[in-house]
């Protein structure tokens, strides 16, 4: 199936759709604590669908069981709510989607609980700086190579490992479409990019090893050596300029 490029209507409605999943994650940041459980992080989330009308692109794909997925420490992604705690010097990724009007919207974020040490916080904010440097790199004419291999260069200066068995994938009116979005990658090939291809960009990098092993849920992915990993992602349009952030985040009341 080849990339779907979104007109101008289609590209106003998947920001629609990601407005509500900046929302669930701003309602999400504003109670994430020390003795919260990752249910009660999913709870927000369903409330907050119900809220404005949407319904989460997560709950029964492929017979997943929450409305996010919620992943804690050496939790890679897709980790299952439930009646885990959050521990003060945790981190946990929370990943979102949400279906607005047919359009999906998708992003994940990576939070501190409490007071975090300071390995973490450099993984967070590192993290997040290739997320933001991956989106710059993600220009029409530009190769999809060149994306990935802007998270590779910026994450191996700094010894992070790079999570190469996941990655980002093409969104619109499905939650998965093509192209598959690596975070690796030789800037030299890979499909060339083009104005209104949306997708998903999501770096994911660890303290420690770049191997993962999937728990007996079948779903929760994690570190073989159990070293810390974060997880950032932004919906993108594709411009001339750089990805468009679809996600955009609100800001947390203080």
């Amino acid at each position: 199936m080849p990339p779907t490029i979104k007109n101008a209507r289609e590209i106003q409605k998947m920001r629609e759709a990601g407005a509500v999943v900046a929302l669930i994650h701003q309602r999400i940041a504003m109670a994430i604590a020390p003795g919260v459980t990752t249910m009660d992080l999913d709870t927000i989330a369903r409330d907050t669908l119900a809220d404005v009308g949407a319904i989460s692109s997560f709950l029964g794909y492929h017979g997943f069981p929450g409305h996010i997925c919620a992943s804690v420490n050496e939790e890679i992604v897709h980790g299952i709510p439930g009646r885990r705690v959050l521990r003060d010097g945790d981190i946990i990724a929370v990943d979102v989607g949400a279906i607005l009007d047919g359009w999906h919207g998708d992003s994940a974020w990576t939070y501190p609980v409490g007071q975090i040490s300071d390995d973490a916080k450099r993984l967070l904010d590192d993290t997040e700086r290739s997320l933001e440097i991956a989106i710059a790199h993600a220009k029409s004419g530009a190769r999809l190579g060149e994306v990935g291999h802007a998270v590779e260069v910026f994450a191996k200066a700094r010894d992070y490992g790079v999570i190469r068995d996941y990655g980002g994938h093409g969104i619109g009116r499905t939650m998965h479409e093509e192209p598959h979005v690596p975070n690796h990658g030789d800037p030299n090939r890979g499909m060339i990019l083009r104005t209104g291809l949306t997708l998903a960009i999501e770096p994911m990098l660890t303290l420690g090893t770049e191997e993962t092993r999937t728990l007996a849920d079948n779903w929760t992915v994690v570190t073989t050596d159990g070293s810390w990993s974060s997880h950032f992602e932004h919906t993108v349009a594709i411009t001339p300029e750089g990805g468009e952030i679809l996600t955009k985040r609100l800001p947390v009341p203080v």
